[in-house]
């Protein structure tokens, strides 16, 4: 194959990136596997503790193009940057972010082109992102695809033209394809935020500069969102479990976002009292209540100061 022909081959090709830190070497290894069967990768470890365990075994896998071992865990959104920057420098078209800890099925790659090229028909060239349904492994939910431009609820709102395809103002990073060619023109993710809202965040601002995100039914993506918890608000889906270090990040970040213009005033509308039904819950039931608050209280102070 000639090298023109095999840079067209990778226009039109995805290459999946993994972030991982300190993930469970079995379940890695098994998504791993589901990947390498379907597409070409690269694994991005932010400085986990015991990497003997994983990589050795991720670099062999087929179709692996490479493991970038990080000196320091730089943050999901920056190692996120890391694979897109290399994505982009090999000629890939496309790249699919993934979590540790996802499960692909068979034909996922191949469904979720299938979507964007059936998006790109409907829509024209401005799709930035396509996403799959998100289902929880544990309970069997699936996440709607949301909108925020409306005050009152919306979701699961087909696009004109398709009965597989949904208007989305918002897409989960994990599983999600983003088409390379207009990175450029929306930008990198937030290397800042570190790990909460990241994803919510390059979307509110793709949508901002008139790109087209969009949720797919043509394939589903197994994942867990946030902590275990039999808490009733977690099962019902209307708050996300996490740590208090983790809801240091989430506060800091959620009242930046706040503050952006880019950020739909419907979801902020939305989330505000779902944050503030959050952190009473955990102010009067958690029994980590005093760390929660040490952490909220400085994610609000912290949002001041972030770029």
């Amino acid at each position: 194959m000639s090298m023109q022909n095999q840079q067209k081959d990778l226009n039109s090709c995805s290459c999946a990136i993994i972030v991982t830190y300190n993930p469970d070497p079995a379940v890695l290894l098994a998504l791993i596997g589901q990947i390498s069967q379907q597409s070409d990768f690269l694994l991005i470890d932010n400085a986990s503790a015991d990497p003997d365990a994983f990589i050795p075994a991720v670099s062999a896998a087929p179709r692996c193009l490479g493991v970038r071992r990080l000196d320091s865990n730089i943050g999901l959104a920056s190692a996120m940057n890391v694979g897109l920057r290399e994505a982009q420098a090999q000629g890939y078209g496309f790249a699919v972010l993934f979590d540790q800890d996802s499960q692909v099925p068979d034909g996922f790659f191949a469904a979720l082109q299938t979507a964007y090229a059936e998006a790109v028909t409907l829509c024209g060239p401005r799709v930035a992102a396509i996403g799959p349904r998100i289902e929880n492994p544990g309970t069997g939910r699936c996440m709607p695809f949301k909108l925020f431009n409306r005050f009152f609820r919306r979701a699961d709102v087909l696009l004109a033209g398709s009965d597989k395809l949904f208007r989305a103002d918002f897409l989960i990073s994990s599983g999600c394809l983003l088409a390379l060619q207009h990175l450029d023109a929306i930008g990198l993710m937030k290397d800042s935020y570190f790990i909460d809202n990241v994803d919510l965040e390059w979307c509110f601002r793709a949508s901002a500069k008139g790109f087209v995100l969009l949720g797919s039914d043509h394939t589903r993506l197994l994942h867990s969102i946030g902590e275990d918890d039999d808490h009733p608000l977690v099962r019902a889906g209307l708050i996300v479990s996490h740590s208090p270090l983790r809801s240091y990040y989430s506060t800091r970040n959620r009242v930046h976002l706040y503050r952006q213009p880019y950020a739909p005033l419907g979801w902020k509308l939305r989330d505000v009292p779902r944050f503030a039904l959050k952190a009473a819950w955990l102010f009067l039931f958690s029994a980590q209540r005093g760390a929660y608050w040490q952490n909220i209280r400085k994610g609000f102070a912290d949002a001041r100061g972030l770029e």
